[in-house]
């Protein structure tokens, strides 16, 4: 890996100002793989935009991570005994699953189609037996949020578990953290700005009712400031603006104008 890419990752990665980001370390050559890992990863989605090839990435990918070898042949479907097998196989194909997303009248089709494919890998990832692996995770997810969101900050860290709604439009700063667990339900655009943290299962919404109509959605954007932050357990509701520095504290509601 060149230099160049070298100092790329790291900065996608979890460095700030070019010092580490404080914490146990894999050994030297486990790190070396996982960086050789996330390189290629990030080259392939980099290259290729259309659904067809980065579903294709996907699989080839969960296939090994979770069934320990390559992608090829084709099932035995005739054994009703290797059935549930047959379903894990064709599930880790993104071609073959639907996502709750995809349901929602206000999604934009070709947009979403792009990030489909990142967002089961980013869900299964965490699912996997090496989606604890936090060091690896964190820096994993940072990747994928760059070929994801609508803007990728450096030195991002994003916990185990975060869950996206279509990934388009976040538009997260440099150093924001997001804990393990959260929602970031961005039908319309969440922006969380530099510093700014948010607490575990901590839900940020961007959507809500008319009260007078409840079928009809209303959607608004909704911002977390520059070193802002969310309590754990907080709900942070469709149109809200906190303010730089402003803290909402745990098990918590945010107001937006909406």
């Amino acid at each position: 890996m060149d230099e160049q890419r070298t100092a790329t990752l790291d900065a996608e990665g979890g460095w700030r100002g070019g010092e580490r980001v404080h914490g146990p370390e894999p050994l030297p050559e486990a790190e070396e793989i996982y960086r050789r890992w996330l390189a290629f990863l990030h080259d392939e989605f980099s290259r290729h935009h259309a659904p067809e090839r980065r579903a294709e990435i996907v699989r080839d990918q969960l296939y090994q991570l979770y069934l320990g070898r390559p992608h090829g042949g084709k099932p035995n479907m005739s054994l009703t005994s290797e059935l549930p097998l047959n379903v894990q196989q064709i599930s880790l194909d993104p071609n073959n699953i639907t996502l709750e997303a995809e349901h929602y009248p206000d999604v934009q089709r070709e947009r979403f189609a792009q990030n489909k494919p990142l967002l089961w890998f980013w869900i299964m990832f965490d699912r996997s037996p090496i989606g604890m692996n936090h060091w690896l995770g964190v820096r994993f997810r940072c990747m994928l949020g760059r070929h994801l969101f609508a803007h990728m900050g450096r030195g991002v860290r994003i916990d185990h578990g975060v869950e996206l709604t279509y990934g388009y439009n976040l538009h997260i700063e440099d150093g924001a953290i997001v804990r393990h667990r959260s929602l970031l339900d961005d039908r319309a655009a969440i922006r969380l700005g530099a510093g700014a943290v948010v607490g575990t299962y901590a839900r940020i919404y961007t959507h809500t009712h008319d009260r007078q109509q409840y079928d009809r959605v209303i959607f608004a954007p909704t911002t977390i400031g520059a070193r802002a932050r969310v309590g754990a357990h907080t709900v942070v509701l469709a149109g809200t603006e906190l303010g730089e520095g402003e803290i909402v504290g745990p098990h918590g509601t945010a107001q937006g104008a909406v």
